[in-house]
């Protein structure tokens, strides 16, 4: 499934154009994203948390010449499903 079925299937549920539908997934997504790039975590009751993580800086090694590399520290997305999804997808 991807994004354009997801608004799909909002469509099928609101019933009203695609193109309202097609808004109402972007908003969603916005939304997460920037609470995720502020810094706050994103509940979704029934499936999960979305999280921003700070990964620390590591050595890192160029695969083509062998070489070492910093990798910087930078911050990562996290998912941790819910205990209802992890059920539902048993």
């Amino acid at each position: 499934m991807n994004k354009a079925d997801i608004i799909t299937k909002v469509h099928e549920v609101l019933s009203g154009t695609k193109a309202d539908a097609e808004r109402a997934v972007e908003c969603m997504i916005d939304s997460i994203v920037v609470a995720l790039k502020s810094g706050d975590e994103v509940s979704v009751a029934g499936l999960g948390i979305f999280s921003a993580k700070m990964r620390p800086a590591r050595q890192g090694r160029n695969p083509r010449t062998g070489e070492s590399i910093e990798v910087p520290a930078m911050r990562v997305p996290k998912f941790r499903a819910s205990k209802a999804l992890k059920d539902a997808v048993k």
